[in-house]
This record gives C-alpha cells, sequence and structure tokens, in this order.
C-alpha cells in the first residue's frame, strides 16, 4: 500500500503532492514501482494533527481519486473518519475505506461502507490525533489492542459489513510509545487471531527515530528492517511511502515466512 498524502503537514510528505496533478503523477509512478492499492489522504493524522473541514477534505480527495481512476486499475483506498468523504469516494472507484477511528468518529460511516460494498481498515488508536501521544498508557498493549479491534469488528459486522472485507490495523504510533510499537511488532502473529488481515503502518514513523536518533529523511533503511520483522510475523499489507523499497522487502520477507509456500 503506497501512501500518498494530499495535505501540507503530514509529517513526512506534507506538501509535495497537494496539486491533483502532482498526486496522480505520484500515483502511477507508485504504481510502476509495485503498488498494489494506493491510500489517499486528505487529512494529516501525525501527532497533535487537528481537523479539517469535510469540504476542504472533498476538495482535496476527489479530483485524485477521480484522476488516478481514469488512468489506472489499481485499487484505491482513501483514508478518512468523515462518511461524506467516503460516500464520495467510493462514487468515483474507492474499493478500500482505511478509517483510523474504527468507526468511531462518524456514526454514519458503516453504513456508507456497508451500502457501498467495499473494504474497510478498523484501526486502532488511544485518543485521537490531537491528543494520542500525550500520555499513552497501557496494562498489556497487545493484549488491549487485540480486544478492541475484535469489538470494532462485531460493530461492523452488526452494521452490515462483511467480514471478508475486514482489515485490521493495530496502530503503530497511534498512542503508543516506543515500547508499545516494538512489542506490537514481536507479537503481531498473535493479531491472526482475529482471523481478518492485517495492515502494519511503520513507514519512517517516530519510533524508527527515537532508535535510530535520524530525521524522517533518513529512516528509510530502519523502516526496511522494520517491515521486514512485521512481514515475517504475519502481516498481509505494509503501508509505505518509499514503494521500490518496499516491493522488494516484502518480496524477500514473505518467502521466509513458514506460509510462503502459498505465496
Amino acid at each position: 500500500m503506497g501512501v500518498l498524502n494530499l495535505t501540507p503537514d503530514s509529517f513526512y510528505d506534507g506538501g509535495r503532492y497537494i496539486t491533483t496533478q502532482a498526486a496522480v503523477e505520484r500515483a502511477l509512478q507508485m504504481v510502476e514501482e509495485g503498488a498494489d492499492i494506493i491510500d489517499v489522504g486528505g487529512e494529516s493524522s501525525r501527532p497533535g494533527a487537528r481537523s479539517v473541514s469535510i469540504d476542504e477534505e472533498l476538495a482535496r480527495v476527489v479530483p485524485v481519486v477521480k484522476g488516478i481512476a481514469a488512468k489506472s486499475d489499481v485499487l484505491i483506498s482513501v483514508d478518512t473518519t468523515k462518511s461524506a468523504v467516503a460516500q464520495a469516494a467510493i462514487a468515483h472507484g474507492t474499493r478500500i475505506i482505511n478509517d483510523i477511528s474504527a468507526l468511531r468518529f462518524d456514526p454514519n460511516m458503516a453504513e456508507v461502507v456497508a451500502r457501498g460494498g467495499v473494504s474497510l481498515v478498523l484501526m486502532h488508536m488511544q485518543g485521537s490525533p490531537e491528543t494520542m501521544q500525550q500520555n499513552p498508557m497501557y496494562t498489556d498493549a497487545v493484549a488491549e489492542i487485540k480486544s478492541f479491534l475484535r469489538e470494532r469488528i462485531r460493530a461492523a459486522v452488526a452494521a452490515g459489513i462483511d467480514r471478508s472485507r475486514l482489515i485490521v490495523d493495530p496502530g503503530i504510533g497511534f498512542g503508543k510509545r516506543l515500547p508499545h510499537n516494538l512489542e506490537i511488532l514481536r507479537r503481531l502473529s498473535e493479531f491472526k487471531e482475529l482471523g481478518v488481515p492485517i495492515l502494519v503502518g511503520l513507514s519512517r514513523k517516530s519510533f524508527l527515530g527515537e532508535i535510530l536518533d535520524l530525521p524522517t529523511s533518513e529512516r528509510l533503511v530502519g523502516t526496511i528492517a522494520a517491515n521486514a520483522i512485521a512481514i515475517a510475523n504475519g502481516a498481509d499489507i505494509i503501508r509505505v511511502h518509499d514503494v521500490k523499497e518496499g516491493r522488494r522487502t516484502a518480496n524477500v520477507a514473505v518467502r521466509l515466512r513458514c506460509d510462503a509456500a502459498q505465496y
């Protein structure tokens, strides 16, 4: 899954793809580099980020979704917590809604996803992007996150979303400190108990900066190492800024898994 942020304030690539033309060109480049999914985001979810209006998010997202769909059959995902944005995106060809709130922020989101017949990513987050890193605490992070995701799966199914369309994301960096993030990656295989695909997004995140003492621009090698471990431990989708390197990491790491025969 290639990351396509259409925001001026995303932590790594904010401001690079704020015009429709630049964003569509980047999406097509990621497809050439090996992306199976393009994840389009019109609102930053970095720590401390504030929400943008529905109109602003729509103006950012819809033209880009339309542009990608007109030029490629790649799977398009839209990273949003707003049902109005999800509905417009689905109408123009989006097949996955990536909801960092796991259906909690907008009471209409579940109905929009169910009616659209699209896939849904349910992510764990403690708090909101604006508050999530203020003081995250867990007794057993993996157990608590797994319990939260199990409940969110039940809620989604109860709302009419087919279980076969669900994906879970433990939410690396979303209300977690370094030890929590590392524990999630070490014990990622435990999330297989939920019975749905696992998405991991750790590309160039701050926990890698803590380990390496490096800025975002120099975290690619750390990202590759962490993604390889995530895949070896059961990740089905990796969400990355650097698609070429991510594709190559996945091609090797998946062959080292005990279930590699199916690939």
